[in-house]
């Protein structure tokens, strides 16, 4: 297990290379002058020069990159070119409201998704299940600014009892904080419950017809034993595999989910950096989220270990 986590580790550096590369040249591509966006239209030559200058886009693109890289590994993230401030600094403000989100967001999904996959594999063929299918259809289909844009109007504006928008930290009001975050957390956590529900709902009819659940069958296990104890352990092994790759879409989607709801989170942050040019503030939150969902994919893998014992590594 130490050898293979240790192997893990060091594949994720040349990925995190790559990704930081092709994340460097995109938004260098990007179209317009940055100058133009922090000084204004109306900002001179000479001006724009120095700011350029100041700003090191004078230098190669090769040398801007090593020298961000070299940044990078001594753990600095650079600073932003409108506030001058940190980007550790601005990436630690942002960083609790959006791991908020996602958390809560998760937990809505698997207490959602797991239950109703087993239900819809109990009750395979059944009114049940096609009841749930489609709703997990309906879910993987709605884009997430339409969801939220329909909880809005639906629980903000008519009926009136959680806020549309906004942002209260929970070391403010606990309670006012998950009120202004179940919404986002829906609109979120729908499509990673449908996910999961249609994926424990397959795995599960795969089980069901194996050898091990006919002999516990055959010993006159209830079924409800059969299918919590026997059949979901080893079903739910697919199921984590398909929750850690449904953590990159999370991620993309706080980006349109926290815009929606104005949620100062990394979403917002990268939003607001695209559209002023704060090339180094996008840079370190896209780099960030990057890392987390590699890390997450590594300890979903080494879960698997947990729940069955019959891997190894």
């Amino acid at each position: 297990m130490t050898g293979y986590l240790l192997r893990r580790i060091l594949q994720l550096i040349p990925v995190v290379l790559v990704v930081s590369m092709v994340l460097f040249l995109l938004l260098r591509l990007m179209p317009g002058d940055p100058t133009l966006d922090i000084l204004g239209q109306e900002a001179g030559a000479a001006d724009r020069a120095a700011l350029r200058a100041e700003l090191g886009l004078d230098a190669p693109l090769w040398r801007q990159f090593t020298d961000w890289i070299a940044g990078l590994v001594r753990g600095d993230l650079g600073t932003s070119w409108l506030t001058s401030e940190a980007i550790s600094t601005i990436l630690g403000e942002r960083l609790a409201a959006t791991a908020e989100l996602g958390i809560i967001a998760l937990i809505f999904a698997l207490f959602l998704g797991i239950p109703a996959g087993v239900i819809a594999a109990v009750k395979r063929r059944k009114p049940t299940d096609t009841v749930l299918n489609s709703v997990g259809l309906v879910a993987l289909s709605a884009p997430h600014f339409y969801v939220a844009a329909l909880l809005i109007l639906v629980f903000g504006l008519w009926l009136k009892v959680l806020p549309p928008s906004g942002y209260v930290p929970f070391t403010e009001d606990p309670v006012e904080n998950l009120r202004h975050m179940a919404l986002p957390a829906v609109t979120i956590g729908s499509t990673i419950a449908a996910v999961t529900m249609r994926q424990t709902r397959a795995a599960l009819l795969a089980a069901f017809n194996e050898d091990y659940i006919r002999t516990a069958e055959a010993s006159g296990l209830s079924r409800r034993r059969i299918v919590g104890v026997y059949a979901l352990r080893n079903a739910i092994v697919p199921v984590v595999t398909v929750v850690a790759l449904q953590i990159g879409a999370l991620m993309s989607a706080t980006v349109v989910t926290e815009t929606v709801f104005t949620i100062p989170g990394m979403g917002t942050l990268i939003v607001n950096g695209i559209f002023s040019r704060d090339l180094p503030v996008v840079q370190g939150a896209v780099l960030v989220v990057v890392v987390f969902v590699l890390v997450v994919n590594l300890l979903a893998d080494l879960i698997y270990a947990w729940l069955d014992p019959r891997i190894t590594y």
